[in-house]
């Protein structure tokens, strides 16, 4: 009996070192660098790195957009205020103010506008004395 344990111990032996063997040839051609899984990873993981780096950044700015937006975003309510109270002012006034008329609101389009110049009559009195 013991004979026979030990033909199956060693038929078990040898299996497992023939096993082995397969494993360490399919391993040595996984971990290639230049061709085959290791290649793939190693630029897998360079990639990976670059994408880090740039997400990085991007948050970076992103960042810094959202204070100066939060700046610009601040100077706008204040102006909006102060608009804001302007015209509650303008309501208190009697009458709107008037804005003078400019000589482009009664040109006709396409007619050039054409300006006499007159002298007054206290031109006149003021060259006399």
């Amino acid at each position: 009996m013991g004979f026979v344990a030990d033909i199956l111990m060693t038929a078990g032996t040898f299996g497992v070192a023939v096993y082995c063997f397969v494993l360490a040839g399919r391993l040595r051609k996984f971990s290639t660098l230049e061709s085959g899984m290791g290649g793939a990873i190693a630029v897998l993981s360079a990639q990976v790195d670059d994408l880090t780096r740039a997400l990085a950044r991007a948050r970076e700015t992103a960042n810094d957009s959202a204070v100066t937006l939060e700046g610009l975003t601040g100077r706008a309510e204040s102006v909006a205020a102060r608009l804001e109270v302007m015209l509650a002012s303008m309501h208190d006034m009697e009458t709107p103010p008037t804005r003078p008329a400019e000589p482009a609101d009664f040109a006709e389009p396409g007619r050039r506008l054409r300006f006499v110049r007159r002298k007054s009559a206290s031109d006149d009195l003021e060259a006399a004395s």
